[in-house]
């Protein structure tokens, strides 16, 4: 799937790590991605942890989709960060699932958390 996924490809996100219900996905700031204020556009932070989620919730085997996701922006992206997104599968049930994903930042001080998303999955039947 994520071989597949233009979108993520075109900004250089990179998949650290998959396994079930876990991925990890990289992405540096480059100076398309900040916005009017100088810092990593909200969109691109999304879509990081989005990419994330996606390769998490589609590690079971069937096609699934997002059926909602929501984020809270901790702390600004700034250009040049390489940005470090952890999906965590919390629980599915039927055709449905809930996962948790933290995007970070490293500082020489430890990592940095920049967004936490959670996103909500949902099976579907391939066309």
């Amino acid at each position: 799937m994520f071989a597949e996924d233009l979108a993520s490809n075109a900004l250089g996100i990179e998949l650290i790590e998959a396994a079930e219900g876990h991925a990890v996905a990289s992405m540096k700031i480059t100076e398309t991605m900040v916005n009017g204020h100088g810092i990593a556009h909200g969109g691109y932070v999304f879509l990081l942890a989005d990419t994330t989620f996606a390769c998490a919730c589609n590690s079971h085997g069937p096609v699934t989709v997002a059926s909602g996701a929501e984020i809270s922006f901790v702390s600004a992206g700034k250009l040049g960060d390489h940005l470090i997104a952890t999906a965590t599968e919390r629980t599915r049930y039927g055709r449905n699932g809930i996962y948790d994903v933290t995007v970070h930042r490293e500082t020489p001080d430890g990592p940095e958390v920049v967004a936490e998303f959670r996103g909500r999955s949902r099976t579907i039947q391939k066309a």
